[in-house]
């Protein structure tokens, strides 16, 4: 059995375009930065940013589009994959690699409401995040106190 599984955290570089293709279903693309810290042989300390092309396709197209913005962090998982086309200026084959998206999450948003949550949504769910808009400035409390002998760690 072979494997083509990618898992990705980082920042949006740009906010996601939404598309249709003919046969109706939607289409999101939008880039994401990674980056790694390593020090040199000369035990400088480095940093490398990599760049991915990401797709969405369906309702998850439509979330990401909605809610994703530029510099937000988000996970996403997926798998690879490569297009080609011939352009139709120089001749040429092009490639594009890009990660397809089985599922993703959102990441803590800097500041207000949600803060410290994640949201996640897959394609396989009905559920679907609620925009922090919705309820922004007011903190919701539990009704109910909690008893500290009910917490599992």
């Amino acid at each position: 059995m072979y494997i083509n599984k990618v898992s990705l955290y980082g920042n949006l570089t740009r906010d996601p375009e939404l598309k249709a293709l003919p046969s109706g279903t939607q289409v999101a693309s939008f880039g994401m930065a990674t980056n790694r810290t390593f020090k040199d042989k000369d035990g400088k300390k480095q940093e490398q940013v990599e760049f991915h092309n990401i797709s969405m396709f369906g309702r998850q197209a439509e979330v990401a589009a909605q809610y994703l913005k530029k510099g937000r962090p988000v996970f996403v998982e997926g798998r690879l994959q490569t297009r080609s086309w011939d352009d139709k200026e120089t001749g040429k084959k092009m490639y594009r690699t890009e990660i397809v998206v089985d599922n993703f999450q959102f990441g803590p948003q800097a500041g207000g409401e949600g803060a410290n949550t994640t949201k996640s949504f897959s394609g396989d769910s009905a559920s679907e995040p609620k925009p922090a808009a919705a309820s922004a400035g007011k903190v919701e409390y539990p009704d109910e106190d909690i008893n500290p002998d009910d917490i599992p760690f």
